[in-house]
């Protein structure tokens, strides 16, 4: 996993349970890496999953709810750092659209070792958005996350629900309606 997901998630953990929660995490959980991270570094995705567990413990707020968050700020971070991903696309259908044949394809010219989660697209009415998530990291609750803030982005409401397509929570549907 890039590192600038792990840079990222403890800039939101000082944001919002400050510096003592960052130093909590990275000397009380088990990190091959140590706990350190650049932003250009490539890490484990285990790391990434028992940081999160820790937090979870150590703020009582359910693994889900924090990926979820984590997803919201991911695209916050992403809209600032990665603008011209943005100005190419109309609405946020057409943004989610992109993700897996354009953005996935430009993420990996320059991480040629990203390991990104599969979307495949469906577009049952126009109104209608399906992304079925497809990753062996079982962070669907992140793309949710990233979804949302799409929408809040382009100032659009729908509503998304989500369905397992697997037992493990490797394959999840999104159904994403326009209101």
């Amino acid at each position: 996993m890039k590192g600038i997901v792990f840079t990222e998630l403890l800039e939101m953990v000082e944001d919002k349970f400050g510096y003592e929660m960052v130093d909590t995490l990275l000397t009380e959980t088990d990190l091959p890496s140590g706990g350190i991270y650049t932003s250009i570094g490539t890490y484990d995705h285990a790391e990434i999953a028992a940081l999160i567990v820790k937090m979870s413990e150590k703020s009582n707020i359910p693994v889900p709810d924090l990926l979820y968050a984590f997803g919201r700020h991911m695209f916050a971070v992403f809209t600032k750092g990665y603008a011209h991903f943005f100005e190419k696309a109309a609405d946020a259908f057409d943004f989610l659209r992109s993700i897996h044949n354009y953005i996935h394809v430009e993420v990996r010219k320059l991480y040629p070792d990203a390991q990104l989660p599969h979307f495949a697209i469906n577009e049952p009415d126009s109104q209608t958005l399906v992304m079925v998530y497809s990753s062996d990291r079982k962070m669907a609750m992140l793309a949710k996350g990233l979804i949302d803030g799409c929408l809040e982005h382009f100032g659009e409401e729908a509503e998304v629900t989500m369905q397992s397509l697997t037992e493990d929570g490797s394959q999840v549907a999104f159904n994403i309606k326009k209101k």
